[in-house]
Protein backbone atom coordinates (compact mmCIF):
# COMPACT_ATOMS: atom_id res chain seq x y z
CA UNK A 1 0.00 0.00 0.00
CA UNK A 2 1.23 3.45 -0.55
CA UNK A 3 1.19 5.70 1.95
CA UNK A 4 0.43 9.33 2.29
CA UNK A 5 3.09 11.25 -0.31
CA UNK A 6 2.78 14.68 1.01
CA UNK A 7 4.06 13.40 4.02
CA UNK A 8 7.66 12.90 4.48
CA UNK A 9 7.12 9.18 5.75
CA UNK A 10 5.77 9.24 2.18
CA UNK A 11 7.69 11.06 -0.22
CA UNK A 12 11.67 10.68 1.45
CA UNK A 13 11.62 7.12 0.63
CA UNK A 14 10.61 7.89 -3.17
CA UNK A 15 13.11 10.75 -3.60
CA UNK A 16 15.53 8.08 -2.52
CA UNK A 17 14.60 5.40 -5.09
CA UNK A 18 14.73 8.08 -7.96
CA UNK A 19 18.57 9.12 -6.68
CA UNK A 20 19.35 5.51 -6.69
CA UNK A 21 17.56 5.12 -10.45
CA UNK A 22 19.80 8.25 -11.21
CA UNK A 23 22.68 6.91 -10.18
CA UNK A 24 22.29 3.37 -11.12
CA UNK A 25 21.00 4.94 -14.74
CA UNK A 26 24.51 7.13 -15.41
CA UNK A 27 26.51 3.98 -14.13
CA UNK A 28 24.97 1.86 -16.66
CA UNK A 29 25.71 4.59 -19.18
CA UNK A 30 29.02 5.82 -18.58
CA UNK A 31 30.50 2.81 -17.29
CA UNK A 32 28.73 1.04 -19.61
CA UNK A 33 30.75 1.99 -22.60
CA UNK A 34 34.15 2.52 -21.12
CA UNK A 35 33.31 -1.86 -20.06
CA UNK A 36 32.02 -1.70 -24.06
CA UNK A 37 35.58 -0.38 -24.89
CA UNK A 38 37.38 -3.08 -22.98
CA UNK A 39 34.89 -5.99 -24.32
CA UNK A 40 36.27 -4.40 -27.96
CA UNK A 41 39.90 -4.53 -26.75
CA UNK A 42 41.14 -7.61 -27.71
CA UNK A 43 39.81 -7.81 -31.29
CA UNK A 44 42.24 -4.16 -32.13
CA UNK A 45 45.93 -4.04 -32.66
CA UNK A 46 48.21 -2.99 -30.54
CA UNK A 47 48.33 1.11 -31.48
CA UNK A 48 44.39 0.91 -31.84
CA UNK A 49 44.36 -0.75 -28.45
CA UNK A 50 46.25 2.09 -27.09
CA UNK A 51 43.96 4.60 -28.85
CA UNK A 52 41.29 3.12 -27.60
CA UNK A 53 42.33 3.30 -24.05
CA UNK A 54 43.48 6.89 -24.05
CA UNK A 55 39.61 7.56 -25.15
CA UNK A 56 38.48 6.83 -22.37
CA UNK A 57 41.33 7.50 -19.78
CA UNK A 58 40.34 10.48 -18.44
CA UNK A 59 37.03 9.09 -17.30
CA UNK A 60 36.57 5.09 -16.60
CA UNK A 61 37.58 5.76 -12.81
CA UNK A 62 35.07 8.49 -12.33
CA UNK A 63 32.39 6.45 -13.99
CA UNK A 64 32.39 4.07 -11.30
CA UNK A 65 31.59 6.86 -8.81
CA UNK A 66 27.70 6.46 -9.51
CA UNK A 67 27.91 2.93 -8.99
CA UNK A 68 29.76 3.94 -5.36
CA UNK A 69 26.82 6.25 -5.01
CA UNK A 70 23.87 4.14 -6.31
CA UNK A 71 24.95 1.26 -3.79
CA UNK A 72 25.64 3.93 -0.93
CA UNK A 73 21.90 5.10 -1.17
CA UNK A 74 20.70 1.13 -0.96
CA UNK A 75 22.60 0.68 2.09
CA UNK A 76 21.79 3.88 4.05
CA UNK A 77 18.15 4.63 2.53
CA UNK A 78 16.93 0.66 2.08
CA UNK A 79 18.96 -1.28 4.43
CA UNK A 80 16.61 -4.15 4.89
CA UNK A 81 16.59 -4.45 1.25
CA UNK A 82 20.31 -4.08 1.20
CA UNK A 83 21.02 -7.21 3.09
CA UNK A 84 18.44 -8.98 0.87
CA UNK A 85 19.49 -8.07 -2.38
CA UNK A 86 23.47 -8.38 -1.39
CA UNK A 87 23.03 -11.60 0.12
CA UNK A 88 21.33 -13.12 -3.08
CA UNK A 89 23.65 -11.27 -5.01
CA UNK A 90 26.70 -12.21 -2.82
CA UNK A 91 28.62 -14.19 -5.59
CA UNK A 92 27.45 -12.05 -8.51
CA UNK A 93 28.93 -8.76 -6.66
CA UNK A 94 31.89 -10.66 -5.65
CA UNK A 95 32.73 -11.56 -9.50
CA UNK A 96 32.10 -7.98 -10.42
CA UNK A 97 34.46 -6.60 -8.06
CA UNK A 98 37.36 -8.85 -9.08
CA UNK A 99 36.54 -7.61 -12.29
CA UNK A 100 36.72 -3.99 -11.78
CA UNK A 101 39.75 -4.59 -9.40
CA UNK A 102 41.53 -6.35 -12.45
CA UNK A 103 40.59 -3.30 -14.96
CA UNK A 104 42.30 -0.72 -12.54
CA UNK A 105 45.47 -2.92 -11.99
CA UNK A 106 45.84 -3.87 -15.75
CA UNK A 107 45.18 -0.21 -16.70
CA UNK A 108 48.12 0.89 -14.79
CA UNK A 109 49.91 -1.89 -15.60
CA UNK A 110 49.68 -2.18 -19.31
CA UNK A 111 51.49 1.33 -19.86
CA UNK A 112 54.44 0.40 -16.55
CA UNK A 113 55.14 -3.16 -17.43
CA UNK A 114 58.08 -3.97 -19.89
CA UNK A 115 56.70 -3.96 -23.87
CA UNK A 116 57.00 -8.39 -24.04
CA UNK A 117 54.56 -8.04 -20.95
CA UNK A 118 51.85 -5.72 -22.18
CA UNK A 119 49.82 -7.79 -24.56
CA UNK A 120 49.07 -9.73 -20.86
CA UNK A 121 47.77 -7.06 -19.41
CA UNK A 122 46.11 -5.92 -22.39
CA UNK A 123 44.05 -9.36 -21.97
CA UNK A 124 43.55 -8.91 -18.69
CA UNK A 125 41.86 -5.73 -19.19
CA UNK A 126 39.55 -7.04 -21.23
CA UNK A 127 38.75 -10.02 -18.99
CA UNK A 128 38.36 -7.84 -16.50
CA UNK A 129 35.80 -5.84 -18.44
CA UNK A 130 33.39 -9.38 -19.75
CA UNK A 131 33.92 -10.40 -16.35
CA UNK A 132 32.28 -7.39 -14.43
CA UNK A 133 29.91 -6.54 -17.31
CA UNK A 134 28.59 -10.55 -17.11
CA UNK A 135 28.62 -10.55 -13.24
CA UNK A 136 26.23 -7.75 -13.93
CA UNK A 137 24.03 -9.42 -16.57
CA UNK A 138 23.69 -12.28 -13.60
CA UNK A 139 22.55 -9.36 -10.93
CA UNK A 140 20.10 -7.88 -13.50
CA UNK A 141 18.20 -11.03 -14.26
CA UNK A 142 18.34 -12.19 -10.57
CA UNK A 143 16.63 -8.86 -9.61
CA UNK A 144 14.36 -8.57 -12.19
CA UNK A 145 12.27 -11.86 -11.51
CA UNK A 146 12.63 -11.43 -7.39
CA UNK A 147 15.45 -13.92 -7.24
CA UNK A 148 13.65 -16.83 -8.29
CA UNK A 149 15.74 -20.06 -6.79
CA UNK A 150 13.97 -22.40 -9.73
CA UNK A 151 16.38 -23.95 -12.69
CA UNK A 152 14.31 -21.46 -15.76
CA UNK A 153 15.47 -18.18 -12.99
CA UNK A 154 19.10 -19.17 -13.17
CA UNK A 155 18.89 -19.81 -17.00
CA UNK A 156 17.47 -16.43 -17.59
CA UNK A 157 19.75 -14.85 -15.36
CA UNK A 158 22.83 -16.58 -17.28
CA UNK A 159 20.96 -15.40 -20.67
CA UNK A 160 21.52 -11.65 -19.49
CA UNK A 161 24.89 -12.51 -18.25
CA UNK A 162 25.71 -12.68 -22.44
CA UNK A 163 23.71 -10.37 -23.60
CA UNK A 164 24.34 -7.50 -21.24
CA UNK A 165 28.08 -7.41 -22.01
CA UNK A 166 26.79 -7.15 -25.66
CA UNK A 167 24.66 -4.01 -24.95
CA UNK A 168 28.12 -2.26 -23.05
CA UNK A 169 30.24 -3.04 -26.32
CA UNK A 170 27.90 -1.17 -28.34
CA UNK A 171 28.02 1.36 -25.94
CA UNK A 172 31.24 1.21 -26.33
CA UNK A 173 31.47 0.85 -30.22
CA UNK A 174 29.12 3.94 -30.17
CA UNK A 175 31.91 5.88 -27.93
CA UNK A 176 35.01 4.97 -30.59
CA UNK A 177 32.84 6.39 -33.53
CA UNK A 178 32.37 9.72 -32.11
CA UNK A 179 35.77 9.57 -30.37
CA UNK A 180 38.28 7.94 -32.77
CA UNK A 181 38.61 8.33 -36.78
CA UNK A 182 40.00 6.35 -39.65
CA UNK A 183 40.93 2.39 -39.61
CA UNK A 184 39.76 1.92 -36.19
CA UNK A 185 36.61 4.27 -36.54
CA UNK A 186 35.31 1.50 -39.46
CA UNK A 187 36.36 -1.70 -37.21
CA UNK A 188 34.03 0.38 -34.29
CA UNK A 189 31.31 0.46 -36.84
CA UNK A 190 31.18 -2.54 -38.12
CA UNK A 191 31.46 -4.36 -33.98
CA UNK A 192 28.27 -1.82 -33.40
CA UNK A 193 26.17 -3.98 -35.81
CA UNK A 194 27.63 -7.00 -34.60
CA UNK A 195 26.66 -6.19 -30.87
CA UNK A 196 23.57 -4.46 -32.14
CA UNK A 197 20.43 -7.10 -32.40
CA UNK A 198 22.34 -9.40 -29.53
CA UNK A 199 21.68 -6.12 -27.48
CA UNK A 200 17.84 -6.49 -28.68
CA UNK A 201 17.81 -10.09 -27.98
CA UNK A 202 18.67 -9.54 -24.56
CA UNK A 203 15.60 -6.36 -24.29
CA UNK A 204 13.41 -8.78 -25.55
CA UNK A 205 14.16 -11.54 -23.63
CA UNK A 206 13.82 -9.32 -20.28
CA UNK A 207 10.97 -7.65 -21.15
CA UNK A 208 9.15 -10.99 -22.05
CA UNK A 209 10.33 -12.48 -18.69
CA UNK A 210 9.56 -10.17 -16.30
CA UNK A 211 6.08 -10.42 -17.00
CA UNK A 212 6.28 -14.57 -17.19
CA UNK A 213 7.70 -14.41 -13.79
CA UNK A 214 5.46 -12.50 -12.35
CA UNK A 215 1.79 -11.90 -12.55
CA UNK A 216 1.47 -8.78 -11.40
CA UNK A 217 4.15 -7.34 -13.63
CA UNK A 218 1.73 -9.16 -16.23
CA UNK A 219 -1.16 -7.50 -15.15
CA UNK A 220 0.50 -3.83 -15.03
CA UNK A 221 1.94 -4.20 -18.66
CA UNK A 222 -0.75 -5.99 -20.53
CA UNK A 223 -4.55 -4.87 -18.78
CA UNK A 224 -6.58 -2.46 -20.60
CA UNK A 225 -5.89 0.58 -20.31
CA UNK A 226 -2.25 0.36 -19.65
CA UNK A 227 -1.31 -1.70 -22.81
CA UNK A 228 -2.19 1.65 -24.61
CA UNK A 229 -0.34 3.71 -22.34
CA UNK A 230 3.12 1.67 -21.95
CA UNK A 231 3.07 0.54 -25.99
CA UNK A 232 5.43 3.60 -26.54
CA UNK A 233 8.00 1.62 -24.91
CA UNK A 234 8.36 -1.01 -27.38
CA UNK A 235 7.66 1.02 -29.59
CA UNK A 236 10.87 3.66 -29.34
CA UNK A 237 13.05 0.67 -28.38
CA UNK A 238 12.64 -1.06 -31.99
CA UNK A 239 12.78 2.40 -33.15
CA UNK A 240 16.20 3.17 -31.82
CA UNK A 241 17.34 -0.50 -32.91
CA UNK A 242 16.40 0.40 -36.27
CA UNK A 243 18.39 4.06 -36.83
CA UNK A 244 21.17 2.46 -35.24
CA UNK A 245 21.43 0.23 -37.97
CA UNK A 246 20.51 2.38 -40.95
CA UNK A 247 22.96 4.84 -39.55
CA UNK A 248 25.84 2.37 -39.43
CA UNK A 249 24.23 0.81 -42.30
CA UNK A 250 25.28 4.63 -44.06
CA UNK A 251 28.52 4.23 -42.60
CA UNK A 252 29.79 1.49 -44.03
CA UNK A 253 29.16 2.35 -47.60
CA UNK A 254 31.00 5.72 -46.64
CA UNK A 255 27.62 7.89 -47.39
CA UNK A 256 27.23 10.50 -44.80
CA UNK A 257 25.87 9.83 -41.26
CA UNK A 258 25.90 11.47 -37.94
CA UNK A 259 28.76 9.97 -35.76
CA UNK A 260 27.30 10.40 -32.89
CA UNK A 261 23.73 8.77 -33.63
CA UNK A 262 25.16 5.34 -32.71
CA UNK A 263 25.73 6.39 -29.09
CA UNK A 264 23.22 8.75 -28.41
CA UNK A 265 20.42 6.14 -29.81
CA UNK A 266 22.16 3.08 -27.40
CA UNK A 267 21.76 5.02 -24.29
CA UNK A 268 18.19 5.98 -25.31
CA UNK A 269 17.80 1.99 -25.19
CA UNK A 270 19.12 1.32 -21.76
CA UNK A 271 17.57 4.05 -20.24
CA UNK A 272 14.01 2.94 -21.88
CA UNK A 273 14.94 -0.75 -20.87
CA UNK A 274 15.61 1.17 -17.44
CA UNK A 275 12.11 2.98 -16.95
CA UNK A 276 10.49 -0.33 -17.83
CA UNK A 277 12.15 -2.52 -15.15
CA UNK A 278 11.33 0.69 -12.83
CA UNK A 279 7.62 0.76 -13.82
CA UNK A 280 7.63 -3.07 -13.33
CA UNK A 281 9.16 -3.14 -10.23
CA UNK A 282 7.32 -0.33 -8.90
CA UNK A 283 6.57 0.00 -5.83
CA UNK A 284 8.35 -3.50 -4.83
CA UNK A 285 12.67 -2.45 -4.06
CA UNK A 286 12.60 -6.81 -4.00
CA UNK A 287 9.95 -7.93 -6.19
CA UNK A 288 7.05 -9.62 -4.88
CA UNK A 289 9.04 -9.46 -1.19
CA UNK A 290 9.20 -5.84 -0.05
CA UNK A 291 8.38 -2.57 -0.95
CA UNK A 292 10.39 0.48 -0.73
CA UNK A 293 8.23 1.86 2.14
CA UNK A 294 8.73 -1.76 3.94
CA UNK A 295 12.77 -1.34 3.63
CA UNK A 296 12.79 2.14 4.16
CA UNK A 297 15.17 3.89 7.11
CA UNK A 298 13.68 5.42 10.04
CA UNK A 299 11.83 8.60 8.63
CA UNK A 300 14.44 11.04 11.08
CA UNK A 301 17.66 9.12 9.45
CA UNK A 302 15.76 9.70 6.06
CA UNK A 303 15.85 13.64 6.47
CA UNK A 304 19.68 13.42 7.78
CA UNK A 305 21.00 11.80 4.88
CA UNK A 306 18.87 13.59 2.58
CA UNK A 307 20.35 17.09 3.12
CA UNK A 308 23.85 15.58 2.38
CA UNK A 309 22.08 14.17 -0.83
CA UNK A 310 20.92 17.14 -2.56
CA UNK A 311 24.47 18.51 -2.17
CA UNK A 312 26.04 15.57 -3.01
CA UNK A 313 24.17 14.68 -6.13
CA UNK A 314 24.29 17.78 -8.03
CA UNK A 315 27.94 18.17 -7.36
CA UNK A 316 28.74 14.90 -9.14
CA UNK A 317 26.36 15.69 -11.74
CA UNK A 318 28.36 19.03 -12.56
CA UNK A 319 31.71 17.49 -12.22
CA UNK A 320 30.78 14.80 -14.51
CA UNK A 321 29.57 17.13 -17.20
CA UNK A 322 32.64 19.13 -16.75
CA UNK A 323 35.33 16.86 -17.32
CA UNK A 324 33.59 15.56 -20.51
CA UNK A 325 33.40 19.18 -21.55
CA UNK A 326 37.02 19.36 -20.91
CA UNK A 327 38.26 16.12 -22.34
CA UNK A 328 35.56 16.05 -25.66
CA UNK A 329 36.69 15.57 -29.19
CA UNK A 330 38.35 13.71 -31.43
CA UNK A 331 41.14 11.16 -28.89
CA UNK A 332 44.63 11.44 -29.82
CA UNK A 333 46.84 8.62 -29.82
CA UNK A 334 48.38 7.59 -26.25
CA UNK A 335 51.79 8.74 -25.21
CA UNK A 336 54.14 7.33 -21.70
CA UNK A 337 56.69 9.46 -23.14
Amino acid sequence: MIPNLLEPAGWLPLFFLVAMGIAMVAYVVLDGYDLGVGILLNQATDQEKDIMISSIGPFWDANETWLVLGVGVLLIAFPMAHGIILTELYLPVGIMLAGLILRGVSFDFRAKAHLSQKSIWNFLFFFGSFLAAAAQGVMVGREVIGFDSGGLGWVFAFIVALCLPAGYALLGAGWLIMKTSGALQRKAVAWARKCLWLTALGVGIISVATPFFSAEIAAKWFSFPNIFFLLPFPVLSLACFVLIDLNLAKMQRDKPASIWLPFALSVAIFVLAFLGIAYSMFPYIVVGKMTIWEAASATDSLWMIFWGAIVVLPTIIGYTIYSYKIFWGKTEPLSYY
